[in-house]
Parts: C-alpha cells; structure tokens; sequence
C-alpha cells in the first residue's frame, strides 16, 4: 500500500495537484487491531480449535521423532517441510511484500520461528515438560502488554480477566509434575526469552496479516527460518539415525504443524487481534493431557482437569466482545 502525499498548488490562478507515489516508512515494532473486534464468530472458533488440537498434537509427534532425530535436525525439518507446503501454493508466490515490510517478515522468521524453536529444545534439558508448559504460558502475558505499549491502549477488562484465568488454568495443570526433575535457571530463561519472542511475534504479525494475507507472509518467513535453522539441521543429521515412524511424524509435524498451522494462526490473528489469539498458548497443554489420556493411558490429577476448565473458562472471555 503506497501513501500518497497530496497538496493544491495554486499558481497564476491554476490548481495543481502533486501526487507522491514514495511509500511511506513504516516502523518495525508496530501492530494493529483485529479487523473483527465483536465475540469471536463460529470462524474464528473453528480457526482457534484447529490450531489448538494440531500444535496440541504435535508434542506427541515430536516425542516419536526423537526415537531416531537429533532436536536440531527435527527443528530444521519443519521449518523446511512447513515452507515448502506454502511455496507450492500459487498465492504464494503471486503476492508482493512492499519493501517497507520486508525486515518485518526478517524479524517474523527470527521472533517466531528461529529463535523460540532453537531455545525451547536447549532449555528442555535443563527443565522438565511441565515447567516448560507452564513458563509458555506467559506468552499470551508478554503478548497483551506488548500490545498494550504499541497501541497505547488498555484490553477489555474481560479479555485481562481471561489472561488471569487461562494462566492460573495452565499452572494447575503443570503444577502435578513439576516436581519431577531439573528445573535450573538458565533453562528458565530461554523459556522465557523464547515466550517474550513469541508475543513480540504475533503482534508484528497483525498488520502484514491483514496487507498481505497469511499464505504469502508465511511463506517468506519460513523459507527465512529454513535459512537460519539449517545449520543446527546439518549438526543434527550427523549424529541421528533413520527410521520411517519417526519420519513419517516429523514431516506431518512440519507439513500441517508449523506450514498449514502458522497460516491459521496468522489468519486468527489478523481477525481477533494478537492478545485474544495469543490464547491458543492455552489450549495446547489441554490438547496435549487429552491426547496422553487417549493414546499413552496417562493418568489425569484433579487439579490437572481443574486447569483444564479454568483455561476454557479464560478462553471463553477472551472471545467475547473486545473494548
């Protein structure tokens, strides 16, 4: 989008009319308002639900990836598989990212791909899963009050209410195995770092979602991120082995878990805004406990199940009608 700096010029009793076509620089660190600002529609719940069961899922995929792949490796296949899902789409490929928005794509491949999806993997051998999921969920914190520093606006009392509750929800449901292992500061704060990045992310993400759509965005930051991941990709590949289980579900975990996934999740977030659709965060350690419940007969705690439904009650809140 080109703004156009317009002025009458009167000279000799005629009116000119000057029309600058230079783009106007637009800042890095920027974002915008969902472009629907009412209670989530049945579209943005079906976004919301879908995203929240394939990243939920993709905690199990992970773990039978690492029976044969080094985390390197794993991370570098999907970031690799997710953008060439999205390259084969013509729209891809069609649509133009003005020059003013390409180092924000750069920063998108870093914040939200690069930089979260090489900490995480380094901090869980120093802290356990559940202290992992528990510290994720601050992501939709730093998302709201990073929000609330660009636009220079407060959320709506029930969307700050539904932060409280959907943090508290995913504390109880981490709070039943933390205990069970290591939980060393300086895995603490990559997790944190890495969370910060996420909400940092997802803002910057509103406004090209919107200009550009998610398909094309996507696409360049992830074909980014195969760049910078690559060479913990190639250190990884040396010490792993093959075996098809493991292949097979690193590759849906790339195809559908970050290709098709980060497209919904960039859609939902140029629809809602980037604090209400932060609260996907939320909804994965619920997906993950009913997945391990189904498929692994893992045993669920009542304060577990407690957290669940404190999580969808702060979902339910963020939904409604913003200010």
């Amino acid at each position: 989008m080109r703004t156009g700096d317009l002025c009458n010029r009167m000279s000799g009793g005629r009116v000119f009319l000057v029309v600058s076509t230079e783009a106007a620089p637009r800042r890095l660190l920027t974002t915008s308002e969902g472009v629907n600002r009412e209670a989530f529609s049945p579209l943005d719940w079906a976004l919301f639900v879908s995203v929240s069961l394939i990243w939920g899922s993709s905690f199990l995929l992970m773990a039978i990836g690492l029976d044969a792949f080094e985390p390197g490796l794993i991370t570098s296949m999907r970031v690799g598989l997710g953008a060439a899902t999205l390259w084969l789409v013509p729209r891809a490929r069609a649509i133009r990212i003005d020059r003013s928005d390409r180092r924000r794509v750069l920063a998108l491949s870093v914040l939200w791909v690069a930089l979260p999806f090489t900490l995480f993997p380094i901090a869980q051998q120093h802290i356990n899963s559940a202290v992992t999921g528990m510290l994720n969920g601050t992501m939709p914190v730093f998302t709201a009050v990073i929000a609330i520093a660009m636009l220079k606006r407060l959320p709506a009392a029930k969307t700050i209410a539904g932060l409280a509750l959907g943090f508290l929800g995913v504390v109880a449901i981490s709070a039943p195995s933390i205990g069970e292992g290591s939980a060393q500061a300086w895995g603490v704060l990559l997790v944190v770092i890495a969370s910060a990045s996420y909400g940092l992310a997802v803002n910057i993400a509103a406004p090209l979602q919107q200009r550009y759509g998610s398909v094309a965005v996507m696409a360049r930051m992830l074909a980014l991120a195969t760049v910078w991941t690559a060479p913990l990709g190639l250190k990884g590949g040396l010490a792993s082995t093959f075996a098809w289980g493991p292949f097979v579900a690193v590759s849906a975990a790339g195809v559908v878990g970050t290709g098709i996934a980060f497209v919904i999740m960039g859609t939902l977030v140029g629809r809602v805004g980037s604090t209400r659709s932060s609260f996907i965060t939320y909804g994965i350690p619920v997906v993950a406990v009913a997945l391990g419940v189904l498929l692994l007969d893992d045993a669920v705690t009542p304060l577990a199940l407690a957290g669940t439904a404190l999580v969808i009650m702060g979902a339910l809140l963020a939904s409604r009608r913003g200010p």
